[in-house]
């Protein structure tokens, strides 16, 4: 069974621990099974590349390496801190995602 990832794709977050603590990024995608998600210039890596092809170039290629997301926090839009999230439900049914520290709700 896989752990709720409170953090989506596209949502503003900064990294709280590890190698690179203080760093803000966009999440770029999110694996619940194995609970980490990938941020946009957080946690490179370097990758050698074979060509496969006459056409394709080999090389050394720098991408993004999965981090665990509970090393990363939501930065809230509105007030620029990083926070917890909350649901709240609306009047029609639908639930929204908001900020625990000033009460703005989230685009889902």
């Amino acid at each position: 069974m896989s752990k709720r990832i409170n953090i989506k794709k596209g949502d503003q977050v900064i990294v709280i621990s590890g190698e690179e603590k203080n760093k803000k990024g966009k999440v770029i995608s999110v694996d619940p099974a194995s609970s980490r998600v990938i941020v946009e210039g957080i946690n490179m890596v370097t990758k050698h590349k074979k060509p496969r092809s006459q056409a394709d170039l080999g090389g050394i290629i720098h991408q993004e390496a999965p981090i665990a997301s509970s090393k990363v926090m939501h930065v809230c839009d509105k007030c620029k801190q990083a926070t917890r999230i909350g649901y709240k439900m609306l009047a029609d049914g639908g639930k929204v995602r908001v900020c625990k520290k000033c009460g703005e709700t989230f685009e889902n």
